[in-house]
């Protein structure tokens, strides 16, 4: 008999999608719970003073009057920086501003009264896994603020077996509940630019599903 490797491939595209939904949504039997995009209310992204700095990040290190020391860092895998004087500071974990009140403290040794500022200048790339009938399935590296569009995009084209109508973004908002909101999305709201679809940006830790 002939195989039908099109047909195997979109078997394995569906497993996959299910094993992910077992783990962060309803069972894939029915569509389960899921909130439409136009409905969705969008929580506030954290704010300077809530955002910890993570590996990867780039930032903005800057020492009033004292243009030497003013530099642009890249927080490395095991969380610190580099700065002149101090050589190595722990990064990881803390605000920017915290992160700044650290390096102004140690700075006292070797400088009069120094005033330190810090900003996030480049948020580290996201990484958003896609599942379901999408040609590559797994884990994809995007720009921060990257469209739901774009990952599809990286995803690659759909399967002969996807429902365009059935995108959903599976989004932990709150870490203190089992169960990931789940928004529905029709691709073709995407490309037409209907409401707010076309427009809606993922975050880190988002998970795509066409199923």
């Amino acid at each position: 008999m002939p195989s039908h490797p099109s047909r195997f491939r979109g078997s394995v595209s569906r497993a996959l999608a299910c094993a992910g939904l077992l783990l962060l949504a309803p069972a894939c039997t029915g569509l389960g719970q899921y909130t439409w995009v136009n409905d969705y209310t969008e929580k506030p992204a954290a704010s300077d003073e809530a955002y910890r700095i993570v590996p990867g990040d780039v930032l903005n290190v800057r020492v009033f009057g004292q243009d030497a020391l003013t530099t642009r860092a890249k927080v490395r895998e095991d969380g610190r920086i580099s700065l002149t004087f101090l050589d190595d500071v722990e990064a990881a974990g803390h605000s920017p501003a915290m992160l700044a009140q650290q390096i102004q403290t140690r700075l006292k040794d070797f400088i009069n009264h120094p005033v330190v500022t810090v900003a996030l200048e480049e948020a580290r790339p996201m990484s958003v896994t896609m599942l379901g009938e999408v040609a590559n399935v797994g884990a994809h590296v995007l720009d921060p603020g990257a469209t739901l569009l774009q990952a599809l995009g990286a995803a690659g084209s759909f399967t002969d077996y996807a429902h365009r109508d059935r995108i959903f973004v599976l989004r932990r908002d709150d870490p203190q509940v089992d169960q990931p909101t789940r928004i529905r999305v029709r691709y073709e709201d995407i490309i037409r630019g209907e409401g707010r679809a076309a427009a809606f940006r993922l975050r880190p830790g988002d998970v795509v599903v066409v199923e």
